[in-house]
């Protein structure tokens, strides 16, 4: 059997072990340790060492069994976990991690980096161990045994799971009676070497915990019949004092888990592709649906009656079918959240700062694409935080705080957007001093600014306030970018700040890319599409409301501002538009990169979702456009990204 096609199910799964393992280790770090951090931590590290040793990758194998070796002694009580032990553990998660992916595309192994987390744990296994404070001891005298009946799913081996390892598994823990069960096993010329056929009755002492049983079938618990049962003898259930070990003796116990295995939510593994494919058909239904509602607005509706009820019933169909779509590719914030508590450990502890990290919102859910591009930014913003906005515990105990400094993530839904939130109770940022280094770098700054307009100043590209260089921050790179980033996305991002109190940046991010709510406007014989998040308001101004700069460049007086006025037809270099000749231009607002501009349209055609289509993929990039879409009426229609349109303007020094 091929067993390298489940190679890409195992990388997956370890993956998801490490991560369980380094946040277990994390809480127990922090004082959340109790047994079942314990076993989590060591299923995981099991699973691991039974997949490696299946694929023959012996270098994790090896690494692991030390892990689960010093982790068993930790469950069974003989050894506390120290700093020094949950340390050299993660360092371990570490390495593993490497070698995981050395494995998966066959890259050489970091020999050093293993050689230094396999002494590390060497070091710790071979020094006395401190055995953790026994419990107060129960007297068992019953000397009855588990009874376990072992059914797999045909397609346990699918899986990568093996019965005969559990059965070893459970035979190291003591004598195991059994008795192997043939009634499924079909003729010789009907076997499907790819399915599991065997059951098995099994026999376990009494003495051995239940716990230990339960972990042997962790992993397979939802591919199997399971039955486990405490069979105990008249005489000993009678006189025997009952024990801390006396809970598997309720007779429901057997049922218990029957029902766990039946009613749990399955699930199924689907490759990106697969889903972005579903997602680009919903896509082309959506504009098909569209197209037929166009067409049908030329019918009479009395003789087209049942045709327009289909019709209706159609478009109704057709969202829900493509929110429950969208829905597929829709993911925690976890996902992202997760990462940042072993950064802001390591980072902490680099610094000589004490940091508790809280995060509030992991279970708000944001489209897979948008998760992996906010990363990055958020990555930045928390190490800038913990770098620049936190003090040391000794300057914060002289302004009268808590020397461990607090870090928060926050996520929530607002309307058709989620908005993720970076505070710190630090420093909070200087305003005299961004206004200090914004004269020295000849940056404009309004007359009189108002805190958020000088806030506003550190997202200006090199600008910085560090005073000396580090290799985390400082470097006058990296805001601007964050900015960019997010803007990419069609989010803003803004920054709250006291002097003293600590600082709170905010990001507005819309919850999907693949659909957005669009203003659809006329220039000239086109349609373009401006995405409603950034625009502000739409007006048609007065003639003497433009004027003309360095006799090219136009500005739109709104109020008391003077806006960039951009003529859409000219950016795209479309044919002059009729409002350039008739001096009645529409203009739409919009806000992007921290910048706000004005539109100059011929007309407002509606709002309207629209489905995006990536013009990259189809076509190439093209300055000021960030997609496209397909119009009821099947023609093209771009969509307009403002922070694209390079149009250099000069605003008016009275302004």
């Amino acid at each position: 059997m091929d067993i390298t096609r489940f190679h890409a199910a195992f990388f997956e799964e370890s993956r998801e072990g490490l991560d369980a393992m380094e946040s277990g280790l994390l809480a127990m770090e922090s004082g959340r340790s109790d047994a079942e951090t314990i076993n989590v931590i060591f299923r995981a590290a099991h699973s691991i060492k039974g997949g490696a040793a299946t694929f023959g990758f012996t270098a994790v194998t090896d690494l692991t069994h030390l892990l689960e070796t010093l982790l068993d002694e930790a469950r069974g009580g003989r050894r506390v976990l120290d700093g020094d032990a949950t340390g050299a553990l993660l360092v371990s998660v570490d390495v593993l991690r490497g070698l995981l992916a050395g494995c998966e595309h066959g890259d050489p192994i970091d020999q050093a980096a293993l050689a230094q987390a396999r002494s590390g744990l060497e070091r710790l296994l071979a020094a006395e161990a401190k055995p953790a404070p026994e419990p107060p001891k129960t007297v068992d005298t019953d000397n009855g045994d588990w009874r376990i009946s072992f059914t797999p799913a045909a397609s346990l081996f699918m899986s990568g799971n093996d019965p005969l390892r559990i059965l070893r598994e459970l035979a190291s823990h003591g004598e195991l009676g059994v008795t192997c069960l043939d009634v499924r096993l079909p003729r010789f010329e009907q076997m499907d070497p790819y399915e599991a056929y065997l059951a098995w009755d099994l026999t376990l002492p009494g003495s051995v915990p239940r716990s230990a049983i339960d972990e042997a079938f962790a992993w397979v618990e939802d591919e199997c019949e399971l039955s486990i049962e405490a069979h105990r003898s008249e005489v000993s259930a009678a006189t025997a004092p009952v024990s801390a070990r006396s809970e598997p003796a309720e007779p429901d116990i057997a049922v218990a888990a029957n029902r766990r295995t039946s009613d749990h939510d399955n699930s199924i593994r689907v490759a990106v592709g697969k889903v972005d494919a579903l997602i680009n058909l919903v896509g082309e239904l959506v504009i098909t649906q569209a197209m037929l509602r166009q067409r049908s607005e030329q019918l009479d509706p009395v003789a087209h009656e049942e045709l327009m009820a289909g019709l209706v019933q159609l478009e109704r169909n057709t969202r829900d079918l493509q929110e429950s779509v969208m829905g597929v590719r829709m993911l925690p914030v976890e996902f992202a959240f997760s990462r940042f508590p072993r950064m802001v450990r390591d980072l902490a502890a680099r610094l000589g700062k004490k940091v508790h990290l809280r995060t509030s919102g992991e279970a708000t859910e944001l489209d897979k694409g948008v998760i992996e591009k906010i990363v990055d930014p958020l990555v930045h913003l928390v190490r800038n935080a913990i770098d620049h906005g936190l003090e040391l515990p000794a300057e914060r105990r002289a302004a009268g705080k808590d020397e461990t400094g607090t870090i928060t993530l926050t996520a929530a839904h607002q309307g058709g957007h989620i908005v993720i939130e970076i505070g710190d109770d630090g420093r909070g940022l200087d305003r005299e001093r961004i206004l200090r280094k914004a004269a020295e770098r000849g940056l404009h700054v309004p007359e009189n600014p108002t805190d958020a307009q000088v806030w506003d100043l550190v997202f200006a590209p090199g600008f910085s306030t560090a005073e000396q260089l580090t290799d985390l921050s400082g470097r006058g790179v990296g805001m601007d970018v964050v900015r960019k980033n997010i803007s990419a996305l069609g989010g803003q991002v803004e920054i709250r700040s006291g002097k003293g109190t600590g600082s709170t940046i905010s990001i507005r991010l819309p919850l999907t890319l693949a659909i957005v709510d669009g203003m659809s406007v006329a220039v000239g014989n086109e349609v373009f599409i401006v995405p409603l998040n950034i625009v502000i308001e739409s007006l048609q101004p007065a003639a003497s409301d433009v004027r003309t700069i360095a006799g090219e460049s136009r500005v739109l007086r709104v109020r008391e501002d003077y806006l960039p006025l951009i003529n859409l037809a000219e950016q795209y270099g479309l044919p002059a538009s009729r409002n350039a000749e008739h001096g009645n231009p529409i203009a739409v607002v919009v806000e992007s990169d921290g910048r706000r501009l004005a539109l100059e349209v011929d007309d407002l055609l509606g709002q309207h979702q629209v489905v995006v289509k990536n013009l990259e993929a189809n076509y190439r990039r093209v300055p000021g456009v960030s997609g496209a879409t397909i119009l009821g009426d099947g023609r093209v229609a771009l969509i307009v990204d403002p922070a694209g349109i390079a149009q250099p303007v000069r605003l008016p020094a009275a302004a």
